[in-house]
């Protein structure tokens, strides 16, 4: 849908044309930089098969980087070769939505590669450099600002558990964290309020990310919002259920991952049926979240244009033949939406402590609730993060994963490159 608009405004800055801009584009022309410089290197024409390749660069680069965001979630050190990716990386790097944009002209591949380069950067001390892939990763999405600020809050986590177990570090401030399986609910208020006593510990490492961060208040200033170009069809609107269709999406794509747990299908449903219903409190918490997210289905659930009027997408024939097939569909979906999240929850919790495990979802959060339409596409840098964190996939979980992406992949691609409609287009995402 996109391509349209990005080849001749990628060809325009071949032709040395960097003033004139289509108003319909609204992201910045980081992926039309990228273009341009492999232009100048290798003299190839901005012709649609050069500028595919482009994204196609990325995609291939991706299993590099996955492979030490892999090892930095596991506390290991990564191969020193640049060129032997983990397997579990390269079958990460297959993710549907990943895997059918990166052959397309479109920003979100490159998008996730500068955002996973950040993160990586960050884990490793690097914080210069971090800050400097963050600001890349701005020039293709301008809420990837939210993903550079995740980076450092994730490293410094990291920074403050390590230095707790180190002598030197032992009677130095630090967070209240405990392991997220074994949280309670008033440790959460605890890490809260703990925070404060490490911030001048942590605040000499934030200042590279300040300067990217006044560079975006800079633009979003000058630019009147955060969108570019077509900023009627894009103004942003608190729309909660968002993080609902997440986890829901997150579960259709990453099951091999949840099961492949201890105990596997049987075990994982065990502990979110304990963690929902195993006590009279517990079961009392889950009732007033279903209430509370009911009313926000019934409050702040949005029925774009886009969604209802664009049916060469996937989305619209999930909105129009499950979500509106009857009027309570969308609230019987609620205690789904929760299990979906408990269980992602305790898959990842077990390697990782209480504010990790929760840091991801909190800067979720204002990528996804400001955006009214329902887009996959929106989904694919955090659920990569999410699936990234989950440190023990057994071989067959792997396995099991790449078999379910490549079934997905084949059918998506043969259905957008095999069946076009005529006077509708190219199914896809």
């Amino acid at each position: 849908m996109d391509e349209p608009f990005h080849v001749p405004q990628a060809q325009a800055y071949c032709n040395g044309d960097y003033f004139t801009w289509d108003p319909k584009i609204t992201t910045p022309p980081g992926l039309y930089i990228m273009s341009l410089v492999l232009n100048k290197l290798f003299l190839l024409q901005c012709q649609i098969p050069f500028l595919r390749f482009t994204v196609l660069l990325t995609l291939l680069a991706l299993p590099l980087v996955v492979t030490r965001l892999l090892c930095s979630n596991r506390r290991e050190r990564p191969d020193t070769s640049l060129i032997s990716p983990l397997p579990e990386a390269v079958v990460i790097a297959t993710f549907p939505i990943v895997w059918f944009f990166g052959f397309l002209y479109y920003t979100d591949v490159p998008s996730l590669l500068f955002v996973l380069s950040t993160f990586v950067a960050a884990s490793e001390g690097q914080h210069w450099m971090a800050a400097l892939l963050g600001l890349v990763s701005c020039t293709f999405r301008q809420t990837n600002v939210i993903w550079m600020l995740y980076a450092y809050a994730s490293s410094q986590l990291a920074h403050l558990h390590f230095r707790k177990r180190s002598k030197a570090g032992a009677k130095r401030p630090t967070v209240h964290d405990p392991p997220a399986l074994d949280a309670a609910a008033g440790d959460l208020l605890k890490a809260v309020t703990s925070i404060p006593n490490v911030l001048f510990d942590i605040l000499p490492s934030f200042v590279p990310y300040t300067l990217v961060l006044a560079a975006f208040a800079a633009f979003v200033k000058w630019n009147g919002g955060i969108v570019l170009g077509d900023k009627t069809n894009h103004i942003p609107s608190l729309h909660i259920p968002q993080m609902y269709y997440f986890f829901a999406f997150a579960t259709g794509f990453g099951w091999p991952v949840l099961f492949s747990g201890p105990g596997g299908i049987m075990g994982l449903s065990r502990d979110v049926a304990n963690r929902m219903f195993g006590s009279r409190v517990r079961t009392t918490l889950t009732m007033l979240a279903c209430l509370c997210m009911v009313i926000t289905v019934k409050l702040y659930t949005i029925h774009h244009p886009f969604l209802l009027s664009d049916n060469r997408h996937y989305t619209f024939y999930v909105w129009r033949r499950i979500y509106m097939f009857h009027p309570l569909v969308p609230f019987l979906l609620v205690p789904v939406y929760l299990a979906c999240g408990w269980a992602w929850f305790l898959r990842v919790g077990r390697k990782q402590t209480l504010l990790q495990t929760l840091a991801l979802p909190v800067f979720t959060l204002p990528t996804l609730l400001p955006t009214p339409l329902l887009e996959p596409r929106y989904f694919l840098i955090p659920y990569v993060l999410l699936r990234s964190q989950v440190q023990d996939v057994s071989f067959w979980g792997i396995v099991m994963e790449g078999a379910w992406y490549g079934v997905v992949n084949g059918m998506t691609m043969g259905v957008f490159l095999y069946l076009p409609r005529e006077g509708v287009g190219r199914f896809m995402w």
